[in-house]
């Protein structure tokens, strides 16, 4: 496949405990995305559930192959023939007491061609915030990645964002997808930089789709869903409330920024 000039969007959405009305909300944000010309569409982590208790994601979680949340990202993809990025959604695993945090890709036909488990469980503590997601998920262990019109695309959810070996271990890439739930906290300090570091130093796009606003139990999420080039700039920006963020993502981009400045060539520590 010959990489071209390709549109990708970023959903951005407040999701909450209600899993039908967050499924209503996302296939409206993807028929907005589509009908901006994206051919890429990405939810964000947890679309189809922001509970106040962590426990509450496992009791709504769906057998692989089966289940609302990914009979619509399947749907979606099918009715715009698009690939469609669902952020992250709970898949069973053998401990019952437990889910899988799984990123799903679907192909314009409908078909999956890509599942992603979260690697990296987020655990934060301060103040009143105390995030351990280790008790209720279930870690991946493998990079995964899928051909797009535009190239490579490497997948990841959210905590991955801090791990640059991650996205290393998956190649060379035209695109980075990051769905997300950042916290406020944690997105004000370090969101925007991190996103703006694993484009330059991969020399390719970044695409994030973020919760945005406030959840049952009063979590507060950042954000500021948006696409970086490979240097790292900033093409596009919702920063509040629920959208969609477009943009290209442009392999003549990124040859150009190689180029100028061939720094993944430059790679040494290359197992």
């Amino acid at each position: 496949m010959t990489a071209t000039k390709t549109k990708v969007a970023a959903v951005q959405m407040t999701s909450d405990d209600h899993v039908a009305a967050n499924l209503q909300r996302a296939r409206a944000l993807v028929d907005e995305a589509a009908a901006k010309g994206a051919k890429v569409v990405l939810l964000p982590e947890n679309f189809g559930l922001m509970a106040q208790h962590a426990k509450d994601k496992v009791a709504a979680r769906e057998p692989d192959g089966d289940g609302p949340q990914q009979a619509l990202l399947a749907d979606m993809a099918r009715r715009h023939g698009i690939f469609v990025i669902g952020g992250s959604v709970p898949l069973a695993c053998e401990d019952p007491s437990r889910t899988m945090q799984s990123l799903l890709v679907y192909g314009p036909r409908g078909e999956r061609v890509a599942r992603y488990d979260k690697v990296h469980l987020f655990r934060f503590t301060h103040g009143s915030e105390d995030y351990d997601e280790a008790k209720t998920i279930v870690a991946g262990a493998t990079p995964a990645t899928f051909a797009a019109p535009c190239g490579r695309v490497g997948l990841s959810i959210c905590y991955d964002l801090r791990f640059p070996e991650l996205y290393r271990a998956e190649g060379d890439l035209a695109l980075i997808v990051v769905p997300a739930a950042f916290t406020q906290r944690t997105g004000e300090a370090h969101w925007d930089v991190l996103l703006r570091a694993r484009a330059i130093e991969n020399q390719c796009y970044v695409l994030a789709a973020a919760q945005a606003g406030t959840h049952p139990g009063g979590r507060r999420t950042f954000g500021h869903s948006l696409l970086v080039d490979p240097w790292g700039d900033v093409v596009a920006l919702l920063a509040e409330g629920e959208g969609v963020v477009t943009g290209d993502v442009d392999p003549q981009r990124i040859a150009d920024v190689r180029a100028r400045l061939p720094a993944w060539s430059h790679r040494r520590l290359v197992s």
